[in-house]
């Protein structure tokens, strides 16, 4: 093989790689914007403080305005329900971020079907517990049924 035949194969092969990385970083831009949209509402985040985040209250569904912590390091916080998901977890782009080792980094979703509220867990590492008992797949959410997540217990309220 000539000089010239493996300089150019040499550099082909650099520009193939190049082009690897640069769909790669393309990639990952990609995915790191999509979980933070600009539709979604502001996180609520630290121990103990009580803030109230995001958009104005969605119209009401079964009685539910308000998804409210009784119990955990975020007491007394609460996030407005709206049209779109509450991702719980310990992930900063998780709507509600909880600082907590028992939570997985996007541990559990509560979103509006058919008129009601559903919890689903996302496969999270030590489960959700609704009423005491485990959850597998999306159930319904009613209204004043502790939903527990590592040390924080939440539920629905009016």
């Amino acid at each position: 093989m000539s000089q010239f035949a493996f300089t150019s194969l040499r550099l082909g092969f650099l520009v193939l790689l190049w082009i690897f990385v640069a769909l790669v970083v393309r990639a990952l831009r990609r995915d790191m914007n999509s979980t933070m949209t600009p539709s979604s509402p502001p996180l609520l985040r630290g121990r103990g403080k009580k803030t109230h985040a995001g958009p104005p209250p969605a119209p009401r569904r079964r009685g539910a305005t308000r998804l409210v912590i009784t119990e955990g390091p975020l007491a007394g916080s609460t996030v407005p329900l709206s049209p779109t998901s509450i991702i719980i977890g310990r992930s900063p782009a998780s709507t509600l971020v909880l600082d907590d080792t028992y939570a997985s980094s996007r541990h559990a979703r509560v979103f509006p079907k058919d008129g009601s509220w559903w919890l689903e867990d996302l496969g999270s590492t030590n489960g959700t517990l609704l009423d005491g008992r485990p959850v597998h797949g999306a159930v319904e959410l009613p209204t004043g049924v502790p939903v527990r997540i590592g040390q924080t217990t939440l539920e629905l309220r009016p």
